[in-house]
């Protein structure tokens, strides 16, 4: 895995090659295709840690007695420990969610992804729906909620790792998240209700 990590993070997914995993790992890529299907499924493979990181995280947030909203400010805060568990693994992750990469994986190994992620979206969208039955968030469906709040995540990390690919100096991801989970906060906010109107 450690190879793996090293040849796409100095190559790139699309330039990568499993002949140069193989020689980086010091294996034959015959030894390769005994784990994985494909260059795809290995870089899958690498996401599957980072998940099982994530569930930790989401199970201590989820045990939390504190109030939904606190628990918000909880979750932010652990999905931003993930980040920095592994930020390239986590970006690996968000671009395989949006790929053609799991088309090309084995249905067991697709199953054990599809099965993280469930799990993972349920503990999120669990909070929300205690939100709402405490009546500190808006009702709206609590799936819907959790994909949003995902996908405002994975999609601030992935554009300020782009700002920062460009300019390297800057580096406003921590600042920005924040920013954002207070916004999305007060937007789903009860309270806030009624002095939209």
């Amino acid at each position: 895995m450690i190879a793996a990590k090293r040849v796409f993070t100095e190559k790139g997914f699309n330039r990568a090659t499993m002949e140069d995993i193989a020689r980086e790992a010091e294996l034959s890529p015959g030894t390769l295709y005994l784990y994985f299907k494909n260059k795809d499924e290995l870089y899958a493979s690498l996401s599957l840690r980072v998940l099982q990181y994530l569930l930790i995280r989401l199970e201590h947030v989820s045990e939390d007695k504190r109030s939904p909203s606190k628990r918000l400010e909880l979750l932010s805060e652990a999905l931003f420990d993930v980040y920095e568990f592994d930020p390239l693994t986590v970006i690996n992750m968000f671009h395989l969610q949006s790929s053609e990469t799991l088309k090309n994986l084995s249905e067991n190994f697709l199953a054990e992804i599809m099965k993280l992620s469930r799990k993972a979206l349920g503990l999120i969208a669990q909070i929300f729906k205690d939100g709402m039955d405490d009546k500190e968030f808006i009702e709206a469906h609590p799936v819907a909620m959790a994909d949003i709040f995902w996908s405002m995540f994975s999609g601030i990390v992935l554009w300020e790792e782009s700002k920062r690919f460009i300019d390297n100096r800057k580096d406003y991801l921590k600042e920005t998240l924040d920013l954002a989970m207070r916004i999305f906060q007060k937007g789903i906010s009860a309270k806030n209700v009624g002095n939209n109107k």
